[in-house]
């Protein structure tokens, strides 16, 4: 009888100890990585691929130990809802870790990053983007507005429309949606509160954007764009010229703070000293704060101002103050 009861138990100590070293043996499989200095290697994981196919690629990778353990793991812990794309695994990384990535969708980002500087025209962006192997180069000056469905506005062509700012572009982004993103983050930044202010105006859109560009190009800084929106809307008031070197820049492409005499004679419907009003479309695509000075300028008496070569813009209410200033400043 003790015999047997020996015997009984040894069996039993032999049988635990086997289950307890196959489970060690799994748990090992399961968790320690493959290599302790691996190598990276890209696994592109398809829509619609279960936990098994991901398992036998990840094995063939040389990335875990076989995909019997992958499929283990997944299927002990739930470890489900594997988020398809092109992922950077090493075979230095436990099954968990990579288990872990592929639920969280730690894809490979193919990102571009731009930043689009405030005032940049629409030839300037296409530079730009055209730097950055995004587009062909000329392909964001010839879109065709037609394409962009929007009813909000009255689009003539992009000028004003790509709002300036720091985007993260996918290489492979198309050009409808890179101008797409860039739109879209001008109508939202552009938003309820201001167009509903710009009607109680009794203004449109479209003027309001292409003073604010105006402003934007003018401005030496954020803090006087309100007082030289305040001397553009005095004179578009008055019916004067705006007499803006900024759209006379625009034709040039010079980019003077004082432009010429021979400039200012050029005829063009954006020569803002030869013609009256606002010109025919925006000059550059403003910033919030441009836009913001657009429908909300400071009211002032001044209606003459000027840009010292090497001073803060000096502002003047009638002209022969504006020329004594000129005189003073330019000698």
């Amino acid at each position: 009888m003790l015999k047997t009861f020996f015997i009984f138990g040894l069996i039993s100590i032999i049988l635990f100890l086997s289950l307890a070293s196959g489970v060690i043996y799994l748990y090992y499989q399961m968790t320690a990585p493959l290599a302790k200095n691996g190598t990276d290697q890209v696994v592109v994981v398809a829509k619609g691929q279960g936990i098994k196919e991901i398992g036998r690629e990840l094995e063939n990778a040389h990335l875990i130990r076989g995909g019997f353990y992958f499929e283990l793991y997944a299927f002990l812990f739930q470890r489900k809802n594997l988020q398809a794309g092109e992922y950077i695994f090493n075979s230095s990384m436990s099954i968990s870790e990579i288990v872990d990535s592929l639920i969280a969708g730690k894809v490979v980002r193919h990102e571009i990053k731009i930043t689009i500087p405030e005032g940049f025209t629409v030839k300037q962006i296409d530079q730009k983007l055209t730097e950055a192997s995004l587009i062909q180069s000329g392909a964001l000056i010839n879109f065709d507005v037609n394409k962009i469905q929007n009813t909000k506005y009255k689009i003539v062509n992009l000028e004003g429309y790509l709002f300036p700012d720091t985007y993260f572009f996918n290489k492979d982004s198309s050009l409808d949606e890179i101008i797409s993103k860039m739109f879209n983050n001008f109508d939202k930044k552009f938003d309820a509160g201001m167009r509903e202010e710009v009607v109680r105006q009794n203004k449109t859109i479209e003027q309001i954007m292409i003073l604010a560009s105006i402003i934007q190009n003018e401005a030496l800084n954020e803090k006087e764009m309100p007082l030289l929106s305040g001397v553009f809307s005095n004179r578009l008031v008055k019916n004067w010229p705006l007499q803006s070197d900024a759209t006379v820049n625009y034709i040039t492409g010079k980019g003077m703070r004082q432009v010429s005499f021979a400039d200012i004679k050029i005829d063009s419907p954006y020569n803002t000293y030869k013609y009256k009003g606002l010109p025919p479309s925006p000059i550059c695509n403003p910033g919030l704060a441009a836009l913001k000075a657009a429908i909300w300028p400071a009211k002032t008496d001044y209606f003459y101002f000027f840009h010292p070569l090497d001073g803060p813009t000096i502002f003047s209410w009638t002209e022969q103050e504006h020329q004594t200033n000129r005189a003073k400043w330019l000698k």
